[in-house]
């Protein structure tokens, strides 16, 4: 089983991944690794603070790993270093799988022409936070998860929902009985993208 690359930034929403990473550390056996532009102390939504593996510049190797997870945090057209990896991760068919308002860097890396996708941001909170907006809107999709190939993506409130749809793609569940005890819930049959 490959590394789970997890990007930490300042101000993430760190309550949106933490039920993914638990499961996927836990139950799926996959080794977690932080990632950010640099390895200090990061200070989460939540005020809990966490320290960076890597950095993302000084990341070597491609080849074990299995997913890019990316938590909701503010809008920020700064914030660009991650964007190279993960046009390069997607590129290979590896998942990337950002949550509420990350996929702004699926945006910037220029995916979100290429993929349907959901986020909780809208123009207008672009607009009022004076940011220029990443999101391809023609690619929007309403829903609480949207799963287009290699890249998923979840509204903010859904984070049961992203990090379920995350587990079955990386095939963490024996079956929907452990997927029950694990999440509480089974995928419901419906409209697929």
């Amino acid at each position: 089983m490959g590394k789970i690359l997890c990007y930490v930034y300042e101000e993430m929403a760190d309550f949106e991944i933490t039920l993914l990473l638990h499961r996927l550390r836990g139950a799926g056996g996959r080794e977690i690794v932080s990632i950010s532009e640099d390895t200090g102390s990061i200070t989460a939504q939540s005020g809990l603070q966490f320290l960076p593996d890597r950095r993302i510049r000084e990341i070597d190797s491609l080849e074990d790993v299995e997913a890019l997870i990316l938590p909701g945090g503010p809008i920020n057209n700064e914030q660009n270093e991650i964007c190279p990896l993960v046009s390069e991760l997607a590129g290979r068919g590896v998942l990337v799988a950002a949550i509420c308002f990350a996929p702004q860097f699926l945006g910037r890396a220029g995916l979100l022409r290429q993929y349907k996708f959901t986020t909780s941001c809208s123009p207008e909170k672009i607009r009022e936070q004076g940011c220029e907006d990443p999101f391809f809107w023609e690619n929007y999709v309403p829903r609480r998860t949207v799963v287009d190939r290699n890249v998923i993506t979840a509204q903010g409130y859904a984070f049961v929902d992203f990090a379920a749809e995350v587990c079955r793609y990386l095939h963490v569940f024996a079956d929907e009985q452990q997927e029950y005890e694990l999440l509480g819930q089974v995928k419901e049959d419906g409209p697929g993208i």
